[in-house]
């Protein structure tokens, strides 16, 4: 059967793009193996997350639009889907960014060309963090990192450098607000007050 088209969509290449990101839920963050956790957070759990906090830093720095910088995010990683995910050890010995690029641009090849265009610009715009959309999204993307990192400290891992690091990092001062009030807090405060006893005591 020939490849169908609809409104310019290559439905075969599109079927395989979808197929190939997921690859995403199998890529897990190798540079937190380096603290020897076995089975680290998947990158698309990671996107997932970042996502959300990016939405919610556009709107709390208050002229960016969050929409977008949740769309900058959601497609950075998706090169990894073919590259995988490598640590800053690896980064001292090949150019993993260089690698990350070519691996996004040729996906973007079986997209429309309406997609492609406007993935490769959010794409540019969140590496080169030359529009206040691509700073909040690597600001999102870093405290993600962070907040995992705390995760794994709160239950014993050596993760505090990966903090550090994101700390010293971040643009935005609402990222910054949200860091230092996560330094302060443990990551199973969340549900602390939620929980429902629902046994019935039998004796006084």
């Amino acid at each position: 059967m020939a490849n169908q088209i609809s409104n310019g969509v290559n439905i075969k290449n599109t079927v395989n793009f979808i197929f190939e990101i997921n690859q995403l839920k199998r890529q897990r963050h190798s540079g937190f193996q380096l603290a020897g956790i076995k089975e680290p957070d998947s990158v698309a759990e990671h996107v997932m997350r970042a996502a959300q906090i990016g939405y919610i830093l556009a709107v709390m720095e208050g002229d960016a639009n969050p929409e977008k910088v949740a769309a900058m995010i959601l497609i950075h990683d998706n090169g990894e889907a073919r590259i995988g995910d490598q640590h800053k050890v690896a980064a001292r010995y090949f150019n993993t960014k260089e690698a990350e690029h070519k691996a996004f641009s040729e996906q973007l090849e079986r997209l429309s060309r309406g997609v492609a265009e406007k993935w490769q610009k959010y794409f540019n715009e969140f590496e080169n963090r030359n529009t206040k959309e691509g700073i909040i999204a690597k600001d999102a993307d870093w405290l993600e990192a962070a907040f995992q990192a705390k995760e794994y400290m709160d239950i014993g891992f050596y993760t505090g450098r990966w903090i550090e690091n994101v700390a010293k990092a971040l643009e935005t001062k609402s990222a910054k607000l949200l860091i230092e009030e996560m330094r302060r807090t443990k990551f199973t405060d969340w549900w602390q007050g939620l929980k429902k006893m629902t046994y019935k005591k039998l004796y006084k």
